[in-house]
């Protein structure tokens, strides 16, 4: 069963919260970093996306771009902009986008409970990437990046959770500039603290990585170079209900056809699935089916059966589009690696699939169906892991709101 407890968290002030919020540091390139925390000192973008304050560096890897965010950080909390908890609590992070909202509680899990599996991933890691996040919480001694974890609802857990929401007013409450609205609670009570981590104890099996391999794999790596420090064998999450999320599609551009004209390529898919030409963008509504931007047309292609493995990874779409077309004719062996292929947070929405091939920054874009919660939890189960980018979960948690330190 999972383990989790309370800490004592690095907040900002209220009055600063929304201007220290920021989108998470991998969602955005340094430029997009640069311009969204703009003349604003209080974002949190200089601690997590410190290179924005070195123009002279361009390697986001360099010692100095940790250096720079471990200054940053102790500014913060030197000006007052930044407060620590007096107290270990526990924490409820709502955030709501066009009308939907989803209510996690954020606490630390236990860096055991993942080494033996009990904390489930679905995904590989890339070494660069996580050891960019070792040096940045070794060197910060801080985890700014919140994991984003899932679980089997538990009606006993949404009960005291609700309860607490509804007698209690918000820390924090606002509209970020992308409209959505963070509401954050403090649970400072420490016989509720005991009665939720007693519920994770007995309710609760395991908790699956919705989102932040790379922060959960490094911060296990922090605890082997820290072994005797007691904060770093807990690692900082917010975990959500399963019935509260959602997936949206993750999308795929490829910047050549592989020597291929747009007429043979299509001759070529047509080998595994019905083809189609749409006069609208095509956002698929099945499974199967896959929308392909080409030449300035969309395309429908439903997938012939037959044509793929019917097992837990062979049936998603991410793998029929990487077996049937992108490996099979585009020459794209390893997505995780090549540098042809770029992934589309579905947020981004057709459009940006259009703009790409239409700036020709890539010759044929793919819409796909989402992955669903239950195949996740069912592939993580399995002990197997899905494709590269297979699952994008939006709204996205901010940045800075809580940070655990390790002391």
């Amino acid at each position: 069963m999972i383990t989790i407890r309370p800490f004592k968290a690095l907040r900002p002030r209220p009055e600063w919260a929304l201007r220290v919020a920021a989108p998470p540091y991998d969602v955005m390139s340094r430029e997009e970093a640069k311009n969204a925390a703009g003349d604003n000192p209080h974002s949190f973008l200089h601690v997590t996306r410190s290179e924005i304050d070195l123009p002279e560096v361009a390697n986001p890897y360099d010692p100095k771009v940790y250096e720079k965010a471990k200054q940053n950080l102790q500014r913060m909390i030197t000006d007052g902009t930044l407060i620590k908890e007096a107290q270990a609590c526990l924490y409820i992070y709502e955030l709501t986008m066009n009308e939907r909202s989803m209510t996690g509680l954020a606490c630390l899990s236990s860096i055991e409970d993942y080494q033996n599996g009990l904390i489930n991933k679905h995904e590989l890691t890339r070494p660069e990437k996580e050891n960019d996040r070792i040096l940045h919480i070794t060197i910060t001694r801080a985890q700014t990046g919140k994991v984003f974890l899932a679980y089997k609802s538990v009606q006993e857990v949404d009960a005291v959770i609700h309860d607490w929401k509804t007698r209690h007013e918000p820390l924090y409450h606002f509209t970020a500039a992308d409209n959505v609205t963070h509401a954050v609670w403090k649970i400072d009570d420490e016989r509720t603290i005991q009665h939720i981590i007693t519920l994770f104890k007995e309710k609760v099996p395991a908790t699956y990585i919705a989102d932040g391999h790379h922060r959960a794999a490094s911060a296990t790596q922090v605890s082997n170079v820290l072994p005797d420090n007691e904060s770093a064998r807990f690692f900082l999450t917010v975990i959500f209900p399963d019935n509260h999320l959602h997936i949206m599609d993750y999308n795929r551009a490829v910047t050549d056809l592989n020597g291929l004209t747009p007429t043979e390529l299509l001759t070529r898919i047509r080998e595994d699935f019905e083809v189609s030409e749409s006069t609208e963008a095509v956002s698929p509504t099945r499974p199967h089916e896959i929308g392909m931007y080409l030449q300035k047309r969309w395309y429908r292609l439903s997938a012939r059966p037959g044509t793929y493995a019917e097992d837990l990874i062979g049936q998603l779409d991410v793998s029929i589009l990487s077996a049937n077309i992108l490996d099979k004719h585009l020459g794209l062996k390893d997505i995780r690696t090549d540098k042809r292929i770029d992934f589309i947070g579905g947020i981004r929405g057709l459009k940006e699939l259009e703009r790409l091939v239409n700036d020709s920054k890539m010759q044929v874009s793919f819409s796909l169906y989402p992955v669903t919660i239950q195949q996740l939890f069912n592939i993580a189960d399995a002990g197997l892991i899905m494709p590269p980018k297979s699952t994008w979960f939006e709204p996205k948690l901010r940045d800075g709101l809580l940070t655990h330190l390790l002391e």
